[in-house]
């Protein structure tokens, strides 16, 4: 024993691989111990073991195996990685387990293998398990049947696939062994159970004694449907609901819809191995068939029957086999044979299922018509066939020859057909019986109700009878609008009879939704049933393209168009049904009429009505008039009206003007009045004669418009063109025609029978007269916007000049679209949105095809043709085909019948002869043009040899049969071509040119689809080894169409199928799917009609949001998951999606509508905590996928029942997407109350939302928007942070939505990016950031990079994870991203890092391509930014997360740089605030506290502060960002398109390249000089503005200093900039919408470039400056008068100031205001004057008169006088009560020197002298001197209140208050604030004790210059207030902030760093007042106010530097934050007051 020591040491893994079998035991056994006590799934110890659990199980060790085993079991139980051993254990278990004697061994073993069915490995499992019933020892195979028959009683025939097993039973019941044939009999038992009979044909060939045996066993089995037991890990909801039914005992509710899974889902056909037969026919057989004798057919008849016994046949070439079968069928005279045929037609069609399909539409016509025997066994026969036929393909594919049929003048071929509608509708669904299909049906059966044989009659009863009961009433009524009453109970008796196929299940449906609208376009009910088939139709919309050539065509039926008119086919038009047909009347006779109309005509009207005197019938017009505006509706008789109109002289009346009287009234009626057709036939004849009537014409037509509108279009252009046509003359031709293009135009395309015109069309255009040709060649181009190409083929044999004539009106309409209808549509469209209106809409074009007359060519195909098609000799098979394209030529359009062709040409695709091949394939291709959309049924047995074609060796037929493929997918749509196994079979082949050129087709077809039937899932297999090719392009294509495949089926589905792979084979192919995984394209949206007509209401459910689409989808490929949610309560499974969705609620809420008034939370202690385990134990599945699948949904609402209230779950899953905007409605609305228990669940309610994010309507987006902004802000105010497990399963899914089109959205989620910061760490924020810049979408990997950016300049380097060297590398790698909006922000946010990083960021980045490097450079170098920011910020992520902050959250972080246009429109409306600030991208903003600590060398030389802002700011636009594609699907309407096309435009505008800009410059200027267009520029006029500026700007300081550009250019820029201008200028509307800023930046650069002496030297520069000067005049004339006046009055006080100005400058812009001046008598009462004043006012506080006096000129003086005096001029005294706006007016002496011109002019009245106002205004002696006082002191407080003179003017008060002791002040104290009060007192005090000596002077009583002009008291609250007021916002903080600085100063506390002072010169020439805030301020204010409120609530030392912008009454994120830091603020103020006391 001493070497146990030894090993006892050894680690537990090393122990489990001892030779010693001790160590091994004991390591089994620690192993086991230490298995169960891991709680973490993931743990990296179980990777450990991974290699060993083979050893554990295979030990050789019986005792130690024991133990090996008990540990196994564990850890396949416990680890997330078992999954991985799941091969090499099964199988050893199977070979070293299931062989020991020992039976807790075997039951170990057993146990293992069910446990790795659990976790998801069933697959691998079962084929150990079936290798090892190969094994030679039977203790082996029986362990593995008993195993086998173990998992399928727990798991279900669902988990354990069981064709293999049943595959094997046969050979398991031959073993010698009795004990494997007793467990082969029990397994055999337990699979009968789960499937029943379909076990019984596999097994019907075993030994009958086995059999009877098995029998009895089967007879013993219940029948209640077995239940899955045990349940795979995803299937935990399901597991729950099992374990509640145990619970509540039995199965009592839950019976139903589990069983309703189980049953359907096996079909024995499934089961079956096929049988190959064509090879097993007779040698002689085609011979015998032919034979003359009837018994040698007899038999070869018979060797067929008895081969298509086998239930399932091999797929093949069945076409000989059935063309012979037909032959017999429709013309062997021997009834006996008919029959035998007929069985073998069934037997084929029932073995070959859907692979029979390409056959149906042949053989169902010769069957159908072969009913007219009588025999009854040869009509059963028959009936099986044609039933058995029907399964293998669709109604849709058989309708055209089933509804040829059922016009035979046969009786018994009519019942027959109409009795095999009724069985074949039994199979339908509301969604695979479309109205497209239900209308011809219903018009024929129609028929054959009225028919005079009963048998007849009663099938067509029956076949209407099952249609109303499959489609529903809603659908089938408006088809029976003419039944009378009996008929009518007689279907319904009929319908209630009927039993569907799909069991009551649907009927039920059916029957609950009679008051339903179901229309054509709902989805199949995916629960409904086991035939695949219905649900592929139903899924397809391209189903409902093509409907029957009924649909507009033909004759109309009973005076109503048969479209339009009839009810826009049968769409939601229950109320319409009764209106449309009440205006039919019946002729009246003209006595009745004569009554009528004088019982409201007035008497003398109807006499005069034929008097001989004009003037008479003239009054007797205007009298009838009257009566007929004055009738109500209902009231007016209008046919009696319109036939006393006609009475003589009626419409031959030869006096224009009543004629004109009477065609106005003609059309009054119609319009007023219920006017029907056959008033309008009264009228009409009599209006076209008058049409082309050179005075009435006009109001003929508007009559005829009227009457089109009463009456439809259809019909009356119908009447119209005929009328217009029966008669010479050739004016009424051609002004009929005209009329009809225009209303066409006005009403639409809809229900117009198109064949009727082109007869008329066609005649216009063989007139000898001009004028009806080009009417009618007009006419066609109207036409041809709404038919497309296909109405020149109406026309292809005319003439070839006119043909040319029609082919450039053709070309002239190209590219425009048809306008929408104005008219017409409020009469009948009944429910506004009704389905059949827009259906006919937009099949429009599809009908034109159904329209032409097509030409059957049947007869044409003879024998002989078809034998010379197949001729020996190449020669005389040419001369066939030749035949064959002129056959095609001359008919241009086909019927669908080309009898024996088909199989002509498909054996000439394989000729040896390539020419002939290629011939026949252009032949194929003509024939898709000729047959149109009918070529589908030709899909199967020609369409697909084409695609063999494609393996051929030669370059050119490739190409030709790629293009006939084409040709023939444009025509059918794909569906067909994907049905079956077809292209499977073709992509085995292993020809690499067929594959390559396969599956090219497919990767550029299957991403159009917006669903395919589940059959492309066969093509997987091959095409998984095509990715493994030996041909490099074959695997290039392959990966290439990988995603498509991938998009239809899903990842599982794809995965799933590599299970059948080699090892070696499925890791790689998996790799793949991985990475095809992260590039896979979304599915198609729907049309973009879906969007306007969601907002109505209930959306039809083909537009459902994308949770139920991506469920549709699943359902229809072959996956039967999603029905147990279906099957429910009715379901609300996509039927009737959203209208049904109250139904289905009503019964419940019932009872709880008293129960909404609780929590909607219900708070679950420890409730998240479990949750997060049972993820943690794998025992939920882990929220993480690509599109959220059933199982997750149904996880989230198990987990969600036990803490969400029941009534808002309901809500929150329903399928339609308005309840789930209720419940975010309500989950907002308690948000606030229940702040516990939305915390409580956050995990799920996260969940939820991520579930929101992949739905597709917008309006549910917005608001989980709005709400998780609500929601975010909640919880940082509670100070909670996200757990791991919250973040991981919300922020990845919030991510993608970065990337969504709308700017809308996307700015909503980068705000809860920011907001989300606050609750978790932004540095983990960063990786999940990080991750979803890998996104495909460039949009996202755009907005994630400029996040990064955010986050990396908020919170320093420290953000970026892993490493900061790694995460650069990763952003720099977009640098070279293909698209231009993702290189740009990845260059911003490595600038920003560069910001906060310096020159460190290059080392960290690595290599860089040389291009990406010096883009970066460049970009560095241009943003000269110096980083001076990073010491501040590098700490900062954790103090952030501090009480004060979280009260600001949504300023704290800035918004991603969004394009030019949201940034403007933001800053336009400033008083507006959204919650979250965003602004310019760190590298273009201005940066404060640099501006404010800058030496002031700068300022000096600069006009004026605006040029700083522009310097930093005009960078943005030189990148533009175009955020839009060119015009994306997502834009529902075209307003927002043209909006963001114009932003881009713009933001190019201010671009640095010269062409760039010009280009911008041209298109908008092209848009301003179109008066229809220029108005889309309305709300950009400001934007456009400041990138003109920009450019101006540019060019000033950049392109003309450059040498190397040549002066021509910039000479052409400059023009065009002014052109564009003037053109805008010229626009009066748009010119006012510029704001002050704008104009004072624009007038500021016109001016700069008027005095640029450069270009005066340029050539062509004398040129420039005059037009600059007309543009000037322009601006100041057209702009909106207030803002240019004060633009005007800004620029001039900042140019008096700016030292650096030229006084040149500041002239100019003085002769722009005397021209204002002078335009001010026509302006002055547009202007806004108080805003005006305010602009005096402080333009005359910043220069007091004294300094305006000392400028050199005299010219600022004398044109503030000149205007103040213009406006006192024009005003008179009223000018004095428009001061509101000015807050104090003793500031400056604006009110007092109004007052003197007042007073001045009054006393003068006649003299204009201007003497100096001051002395002109005295009176007395007494009132001088008191004038003087007031004066003196008026000056001494202006001087106080100015910032420069404010000591002084202490001083002065002080000793002029010494010298005149009794001076009262008061009254200018009285006026100002308290604190201005104080302030002068505190003043006056400390003057008082500096000059008597007593105290000390405090150290910094000079006022810090960092103060600006807000430092001094009063002018703070001047400012804060009128600035308020300007920009309508409230009074900030920063007002407090102010006054605190000054007690700081007061206390001698130091408020800035000696070394930041600027000199104060700087301070001189900067404006005291900001207050009109330029457009670049406008641009950055709100940055100011972000940045400064991140300052102060972050540092809170309050320095004076960070408070810049108190000018802009800053505004706080949210009320409640900004009051609390106004109490702070007070609270420290109380503070320091007390301590200086």
């Amino acid at each position: 024993m001493g070497d146990d020591s030894e090993w006892m040491k050894l680690p537990i893994d090393q122990k489990c691989e001892h030779k010693l079998w001790k160590a091994r035991l004991n390591g089994y056994e620690e192993a086991l111990k230490l298995f169960q006590k891991i709680d973490d799934e993931k743990s990296p110890e179980w990777s450990k073991y991974l290699g060993l659990i083979k050893k554990f199980v295979t030990d050789s060790n019986a005792v130690a195996q024991l133990k090996g085993l008990e540990a196994a079991l564990a850890y396949v139980e416990n680890a997330h990685v078992a999954g991985k051993t799941t091969g090499e254990v099964a199988s050893g278990v199977v070979n070293k387990v299931f062989n020991q004697p020992k039976a807790r061994a075997k039951e170990l073993g057993l146990d293992i293998c069910l446990m790795y069915i659990e976790i998801e490995k069933g697959e691998a499992v079962q084929e150990e398990l079936l290798k090892g019933l190969d094994n030679k020892n039977p203790k082996i195979i029986v362990a593995c049947i008993e195993t086998l028959r173990k998992a399928l009683s727990e798991f279900g025939s669902k988990i354990i696939s069981l064709k293999p097993i049943i595959k094997v039973l046969p050979k398991l019941f031959e073993s010698r062994e009795k004990a494997v044939r007793d467990e082969a009999k029990l397994l055999a038992v337990e699979i009968y159970r789960w499937i029943r009979d379909a076990l019984r044909p596999p097994l019907q060939n075993i030994n009958s004694v086995q059999l009877k045996e098995l029998e009895e066993e089967w007879v013993k089995v219940s029948s209640v449907a077995p239940k899955q037991t045990r349940f795979l890990r995803s299937q935990q909801e399901l597991k729950a609901k099992f374990e509640q039914q145990q619970a509540v005992g039995g199965d009592a509710d839950g019976g139903g819809d589990d069983e309703e899974e189980a049953v359907p889902q096996v079909d024995a056909y499934e089961l079956l191995e096929a049988v190959e037969i064509l090879s097993k026919l007779p040698k002689d057989f085609y011979e015998k068939i032919e034979a003359k004798k009837w018994q040698e057919r007899k038999e070869a008849l018979e060797a067929v029957e008895l081969l298509v016994k086998n239930p399932k046949l091999e797929s093949g070439d069945y076409a000989d086999l059935v063309k012979v079968l037909k032959k017999v069928v429709g013309k062997d005279t021997n009834v006996m044979l008919v029959a035998l045929a007929a069985k073998c037609l069934a037997g084929l069609a029932t073995g070959l299922r859907k692979k029979f399909g390409q056959y149906a539409g042949h053989v169902v016509p010769t069957i159908l018509e072969k009913f007219k025997e009588k025999k009854p066994q040869v009509v059963q026969a028959l009936q099986e066939a044609i039933d058995a036929i029907f399964l293998t393909t669709t109604l849709q594919n058989i309708s055209e020859d089933v509804l040829a049929v059922m016009d035979n003048k046969n009786p018994t071929i009519k019942q027959q057909t109409s009795l095999f509608i009724a069985r074949s509708f039994r199979h339908c669904t509301p969604s695979t019986l479309p109205k497209s299909l239900l209308k011809p049906f219903c018009a024929a059966l129609l028929k054959h109700i009225n028919d005079s044989a009963p048998e007849v009659r009663d099938a067509g009863f029956e076949a209407l009878g099952t249609a109303l009961k499959v489609a529903g009433e809603k659908a089938v009524n408006p088809f029976l609008a003419d039944v009378d009453k009996l008929k009518l109970d007689r279907i319904k008796e009929c319908a209630e009879k009927v039993e569907l196929v799909y069991g009551k299940k649907t009927g039920g449906t059916a029957e609950k939704k009679e008051g339903k609208p179901i229309t054509g376009k709902t989805p199949a009910l995916s629960g409904a049933g086991g035939d695949k088939e219905t649900k592929d139709a139903a899924t397809k919309p391209g189903l409902l393209k093509k409907a029957p050539a009924v649909k507009s065509g033909g004759p109309p039926k009973k005076g109503k168009p048969a479209a339009a008119a009839g009810m826009g086919g049968a769409g939601a038009k229950g109320k319409k049904g009764p209106e449309t047909k009440e205006i039919f009347e019946s002729e009246l006779s003209i006595e009745v009429c004569e009554e009528k109309a004088a019982a409201v005509l007035p008497a003398s009207c109807i006499q005069q009505l034929d008097s001989g005197n004009w003037k008479e019938r003239l009054a007797c017009m205007e009298e009838f008039q009257k009566a007929v505006e004055l009738m109500e509706r209902n009231e007016m008789p209008c046919q009696a009206l319109v036939r006393m109109l006609a009475k003589k002289p009626g419409w031959k009346e030869t006096n224009f003007q009543v004629m004109q009287m009477k065609l106005h009234i003609v059309a009054l009626i119609a319009q007023k009045g219920n006017f029907s057709k056959t008033s309008a036939q009264v009228v009409l004849d009599g209006l076209v004669d008058k049409v082309g009537d050179v005075k009435c014409g006009s109001n003929a037509k508007e009559a005829m418009t009227a009457i089109a509108e009463a009456c439809q279009l259809p019909w009356t252009a119908e009447q119209v063109v005929a009328m217009a046509f029966s008669q010479k003359n050739p004016k009424n031709q051609s002004e009929t025609l005209n009329w009809l293009s225009n209303a066409i135009k006005e009403f639409g395309f809809s229900g117009l029978n198109v064949k009727a015109f082109i007869s008329n069309v066609k005649t216009a255009l063989a007139a000898t007269n001009p004028a009806v040709r080009t009417s009618a060649i007009t006419l066609l181009g109207v036409m041809y916007l709404y038919m497309g190409p296909p109405l020149r083929m109406f026309f292809e044999d005319e003439k070839p000049a006119l043909l040319s004539q029609i082919d450039a009106e053709f070309e002239k309409m190209q590219g425009q679209t048809a306008p929408t209808p104005t008219r017409g549509i409020s009469r009948h469209s009944g429910g506004g949105g009704d389905d059949g209106e827009e259906e006919e809409q937009e099949d429009v074009g599809n009908d034109v095809v159904d329209l032409l007359p097509r030409t059957d060519i049947g007869d044409k195909i003879t024998a002989e043709l078809v034998s010379k098609i197949g001729d020996k000799n190449w020669k005389i098979r040419k001369e066939g085909l030749d035949e064959v394209t002129s056959i095609i030529n001359d008919a241009k359009f086909i019927q669908p019948n080309i009898g024996e062709l088909p199989a002509a040409l498909k054996s000439r695709l394989n000729d040896s002869n390539k020419i002939l091949v290629q011939q026949t394939l252009s032949i194929l291709q003509q024939l898709a043009t000729a047959m149109g959309p009918n070529i589908k049924q030709h899909v199967k047995n020609l369409g697909i040899p084409v695609i063999t074609v494609l393996g051929d060796s030669k370059n050119n037929v490739r190409a030709a049969a790629l293009a006939t493929v084409n040709a023939w997918a444009e025509q059918t749509g794909m569906k067909e071509w994907l049905e079956g196994e077809d292209l499977a079979e073709e992509l085995k082949k292993e020809n690499p040119f067929l594959r390559q050129e396969l599956l090219g087709w497919l990767a550029e077809k299957l991403p159009t689809l917006r669903s395919v039937p589940s059959d492309l899932l066969l093509c997987v297999p091959h095409l998984y080894s095509c990715l493994e090719d030996r041909n490099g392009d074959v695997r290039k294509k392959a990966q290439d169409a990988l995603p498509f495949f991938m998009m239809h089926l899903g990842f599982e589905k794809m995965a799933k199928a590599t299970s059948k792979l080699k090892p070696t084979s499925k890791d790689q192919v998996l790799a793949m799917l991985e990475k095809a995984k992260a590039n896979m394209p979304a599915k198609p949206a729907p049309p973009a009609k879906a969007s306007s007509r969601v907002v109505g209401g209930a959306a039809p459910a083909k537009f459902q949001p994308a949770s139920a689409l991506a469920e549709d989808s699943g359902s229809n490929t072959m996956e039967s998951k999603p029905d147990p949610k279906k099957a429910k309560a009715g379901g609300t499974s996509s039927k009737a999606k959203g209208v049904q969705g109250k139904k289905v609620l009503s019964k419940p809420n019932l009872k709880e509508d008293d129960d909404k008034s609780g929590p909607i939370f219900i708070i679950v202690p420890n409730g998240k905590e479990q949750r997060m385990k049972d993820e943690k134990g794998l025992k939920v599945l882990k929220w993480n996928f690509t599109t959220p699948r059933d199982e997750y949904i149904e996880q989230l609402k198990t987990q969600m029942s036990s803490c969400v209230a029941k009534w808002l779950q309901d809500e929150m899953f329903h399928a339609d997407f308005q309840h789930h905007n209720k419940a975010l409605a309500v989950m907002i609305e308690h948000l606030e109350s229940e702040k516990d228990g939305v915390i409580s669940c956050l995990d799920l309610i996260l969940k939820w939302l991520t579930l929101r994010f992949f739905d597709t309507n917008t309006s549910v987006l917005m608001k989980a928007l709005e709400y998780l902004k609500l929601l975010f802000n909640l919880l940082s105010q509670e100070e909670y942070h996200l757990t791991e497990n919250e973040a991981s399963s919300f922020i990845p899914y919030l991510i993608l939505k970065v990337g969504e089109p709308k700017d809308v959205i996307r700015k909503d989620v980068r705000a809860i990016l920011n907001r989300m910061c606050l609750i978790y760490p932004a540095s983990k924020m960063f990786t999940f950031i990080m991750e979803g810049t890998k996104s495909k979408n460039s949009k996202q990997r755009a907005e994630c990079l400029e996040e990064l950016g955010c986050l990396v300049e908020s919170y320093g380097m420290n953000v970026c994870q892993p490493t900061p060297g790694k995460a650069l590398k990763e952003m720099a790698t977009h640098i070279g991203d293909r698209d231009n909006t993702v290189r740009n922000a990845a260059l911003n946010t490595i600038v920003t890092v560069y910001n906060v990083h310096g020159d460190q960021v290059f080392k960290l980045i690595g290599n860089l391509s040389e291009k990406d490097m010096s883009m970066l450079e460049e970009r560095i170098k241009r943003s000269a930014k110096r980083p001076s920011a990073a010491p501040v910020r590098q700490a900062e992520e954790k103090p952030q997360r501090t009480q004060n902050i979280s009260a600001n959250a949504s300023m704290l972080r800035k918004g991603p740089a969004e394009d030019m246009s949201s940034k403007l429109n933001q800053n336009r409306n400033m008083g507006s605030h959204s919650e979250t600030t965003h602004t310019v991208p760190r590298e273009f903003q201005l940066d404060l506290d640099e501006i404010e600590n800058d030496n002031g060398t700068v300022r000096c030389e600069m006009p004026a502060l605006v040029q700083h802002k522009l310097d930093d700011i005009f960078e943005p636009v030189l990148i533009p960002e175009p955020k839009i594609r060119a015009v994306s699907p997502h834009f529902d309407d075209m307003h927002s398109n043209t909006a963001s096309t114009i932003n881009f435009v713009i933001s190019q505008v201010a671009s640095g390249d010269i062409n760039t800009s010009i280009q911008a410059l041209a298109q908008i200027d092209e848009v301003l000089r179109q008066e229809d267009k220029a108005e889309a520029m309305s709300g950009h006029i400001d934007q456009f503005l400041i990138a003109t500026f920009m450019q101006l700007r540019l060019i000033y300081n950049t392109h003309m200093a450059d040498e190397k550009l040549d002066k021509d250019e910039i000479v052409k820029l400059y023009s065009c900039i002014i052109g564009s201008m003037i053109s805008l200028f010229q626009i009066e509307s748009l010119a006012r919408e510029a704001s002050t800023g704008v104009l004072k930046d624009l007038m500021h650069g016109l001016i700069t470039l008027m005095l640029d002496s450069r270009v005066e030297d340029v050539e062509d520069g004398e040129q420039v400056i005059r037009s600059v000067n007309l543009l000037v005049v322009k601006v100041l004339e057209k702009s909106d008068q207030t803002n240019i006046l004060s633009a005007l009055l800004v620029l001039l006080q900042d140019s008096l100031l700016a030292t650096a100005s030229s006084p040149k400058f500041s002239e100019l812009v003085m002769k722009c205001l005397w021209r204002m001046v002078r335009l001010l008598p026509e302006t002055i009462n547009s202007i806004n004057l108080d805003r005006i004043l305010l602009d005096i006012h402080i333009f005359m506080k910043v220069f007091p008169k004294e300094k305006l006096k000392q400028c050199k000129s005299e010219f600022p003086i004398r044109t503030l006088k000149t205007l103040l005096h213009t406006l006192c001029k024009l005003k008179g005294p009223k000018i004095l009560d428009h001061l509101t706006m000015i807050d104090n007016k003793n500031e400056s002496e604006l009110e007092a020197h109004l007052c003197r011109v007042m007073k001045h002019s009054m006393d003068q009245t006649g003299s204009k002298a201007d003497k100096d106002t001051e002395k002109g205004a005295s009176r007395t002696e007494e009132k001088a001197s008191k004038a003087k006082v007031n004066d003196i002191l008026a000056e001494i407080f202006k001087k106080i209140g100015s910032k420069e003179n404010t000591k002084e003017g202490l001083a002065e008060l002080y000793e002029y208050k010494k010298k005149y002791s009794d001076a009262d002040i008061e009254p200018f104290l009285k006026n100002s604030s308290q604190f201005f009060q104080s302030y002068v007192e505190r003043g006056l005090r400390l003057i008082e004790t500096e000059r008597e000596g007593k105290g000390r002077i405090a150290a910094s009583t000079g006022i810090s210059p960092q103060m600006e002009g807000t430092c001094v008291p009063a002018s703070t609250h001047t400012v804060s207030s009128s600035i308020g007021n300007t920009n309508g916002e409230e009074v900030g903080p920063s007002v407090y902030l102010e006054r605190l600085k000054i007690l700081r100063q007061r206390c001698g506390l130091d408020n800035a760093k000696q070394e930041d002072r600027p000199p104060l010169t700087s301070l001189l020439s900067k404006p005291a007042l900001p207050t009109v805030a330029s457009s670049t301020d406008m641009l950055h204010s709100k940055l100011s106010q972000l940045r400064e409120s991140r300052e102060q609530y972050q540092h809170l030392d309050l320095d004076s530097n960070q408070t810049h912008s108190s000018g802009i009454g800053t505004t706080l994120a949210s009320p409640s934050s900004a009051a609390a830091n106004i109490d702070d603020l007070k609270k420290r103020l109380e503070r320091i007051k007390s301590s200086r006391k």
